[in-house]
């Protein structure tokens, strides 16, 4: 058997994420601090966040609906002006982020490019994932690009099989765990593995150590070599 298309996942993979929320989660806690202690405002904003998941998806706009929907929540309804206004601002500072490839990146995807059908497969906000890709510069390596509202087994398979030829012949690669690795193996493709320093909570799950088509790798830079060992 051979690979011919590597899917990717994009953020904390491909570039900064999961720092860029931690520290507004930061900032809404300390603007927050005289209504509620640390611990509450944790607690009620990751319950506000799974409740709204199906509602609002994946993305900075969800998350800034969410932290808005804390507030009113944890203020009765009351939430000051300013409030509002510094959650909507720190919202629009999230978006316009700059973007910059992780390390090894462009030099993996480049090397992939030349053998492989590469297939960007990313979860969040159509528009903001497109502007995120277009900042990167790393576009033109992409034979096709999948923003999804779930990544499971479903989509792997489906997604394979439209760009590719089938998810037996593909490769997965990304940070999650539970949306990355998981669902494409399920769906009977290889995955990798690249851990990313932070992960949220909703991203964590066990590691499917043993598998044979399941690889854990230090960094991206390993991806090339790893995926021409298949077969």
């Amino acid at each position: 058997m051979s690979i011919t298309t590597v899917g990717l996942d994009a953020d904390d993979t491909l570039w900064h994420n999961e720092n860029i929320f931690r520290l507004t989660h930061e900032r809404f806690c300390d603007l927050l601090a005289e209504v509620a202690d640390r611990a509450e405002l944790e607690a009620k904003l990751a319950e506000v966040e799974r409740r709204n998941l199906r509602l609002y998806g994946y993305g900075v706009k969800g998350f800034t609906l969410s932290m808005i929907e804390t507030a009113m929540e944890l203020t009765g309804g009351e939430a000051p002006s300013k409030v509002i206004r510094e959650i909507l601002a720190v919202g629009r500072e999230m978006l316009t982020e700059p973007v910059e490839p992780l390390p090894g990146v462009e030099d993996a995807l480049d090397e992939l490019s030349k053998t492989y059908r590469l297939v960007l497969i990313t979860k969040g906000d159509l528009l903001h994932q497109e502007q995120k890709l277009a900042a990167s510069g790393l576009g033109d390596l992409f034979a096709a690009v999948e923003i999804v509202s779930e990544k499971d087994a479903s989509t792997y398979a489906r997604v394979f099989e439209r760009h590719g030829t089938g998810a037996g012949e593909a490769a997965m690669c990304g940070n999650s765990m539970r949306s990355d690795i998981l669902p494409a193996i399920e769906a009977g493709a290889w995955a990798a593995h690249v851990p990313y320093p932070l992960t949220w909570a909703h991203e964590v799950a066990e590691a499917p150590v043993g598998h044979t088509r399941f690889v854990e790798l230090a960094s991206i830079r390993d991806l090339p070599g790893w995926v021409a060992r298949i077969g």
